[in-house]
């Protein structure tokens, strides 16, 4: 069956490819872009079956106004991708409060208006597969871009607990984790100015980001397509080889830190540590789902 796709940041990148090869299949699209001339010309290969739409994501009642013109042109909404974002390169003490509001504004409360806007019509459906376009980033940060990888960790956060609120409702949730692929993100990075104690730093960490081996983002839209096909789709899919060694390997130093100091933890509940482990079993098989 055809599917209904909207996607947010689809001039580039992951965006564009997705919608693509959505498209390619036979899939309808709503593809949309901050300005229209940079998606208007997926029409002349595709006509009808893309719908392209102006989209600032920090623009709440823009957001409003384009998902409801989507759904009402195509009649329905089966996969929404949630895909738009920036990045800012900056130490910690670096960054301008303007550039970490702007940074959230977009990689994470423009997530939210999304959803917000998108979710009465799923319920409405009873159906739909919400991607949330996160990042190997969002299971481990790194320095100079702690505040992309902050947004990361926020939408990995936001979507663990929308995947428990819809659950019931029909709706499936994934978050997308995608490695290192030579894309062209970052080329609109906020790069915030130089402080000298990192000066150093910065120009060795960049010249390692710069050689990092990076996938083909050609290659990621297969497993897209499958994921949104899968009749019981995982919260997460990482994308490339890099995710699970990474998350293997930051779990296990976390479990070995949590273990290392768990005599301390208990004893700062208060109460036996059976009593605690029982709430917190309970807590973790979903109480929702008694709901």
């Amino acid at each position: 069956m055809k599917k209904t796709w909207f996607i947010t940041g689809a001039s580039r990148g992951f965006g564009r490819i997705w919608a693509e090869a959505a498209l390619k299949r036979g899939d309808r699209v709503t593809a949309t872009a901050r300005k229209l001339a940079d998606v208007a010309d997926l029409t002349e290969h595709f006509g009808d079956a893309v719908f392209p739409l102006a989209l600032d994501v920090t623009n709440a009642e823009q957001v409003k106004q384009v998902v409801q013109q989507a759904y009402a042109h195509f009649g329905r909404l089966d996969v929404l991708v949630n895909n738009a974002g920036t990045s800012v390169v900056a130490a910690t003490e670096e960054a301008s409060d303007e550039q970490i509001h702007k940074l959230f504004d977009v990689n994470y409360l423009g997530m939210i208006r999304v959803l917000r806007a998108a979710l009465p019509l799923l319920r409405q459906q009873g159906s739909g597969h919400i991607l949330g376009v996160s990042s190997g980033l969002g299971i481990t940060s790194m320095p100079l871009i702690g505040y992309y990888c902050a947004t990361k960790w926020a939408v990995e956060a936001q979507h663990e607990a929308l995947a428990q609120e819809v659950k019931p409702l029909g709706i499936h949730v994934t978050l997308v984790e995608p490695g290192a692929y030579a894309t062209d993100f970052g080329k609109d990075a906020q790069i915030a100015d130089a402080q000298q104690p990192y000066a150093e730093f910065r120009k060795q960490f960049l010249t390692h980001l710069a050689g990092m081996e990076r996938g083909d983002p050609e290659a990621t839209a297969e497993a897209v397509l499958k994921l949104v096909d899968a009749d019981d789709p995982p919260l997460r899919l990482g994308l490339g080889t890099s995710i699970l060694p990474r998350a293997r390997a930051a779990y296990a130093e976390r479990l070995a830190t949590w273990e290392a100091w768990d005599d301390v933890a208990n004893a700062a509940m208060g109460v036996p540590k059976i009593t605690s482990e029982a709430w917190v079993q309970e807590l973790i098989r979903g109480i929702p789902d008694k709901a």
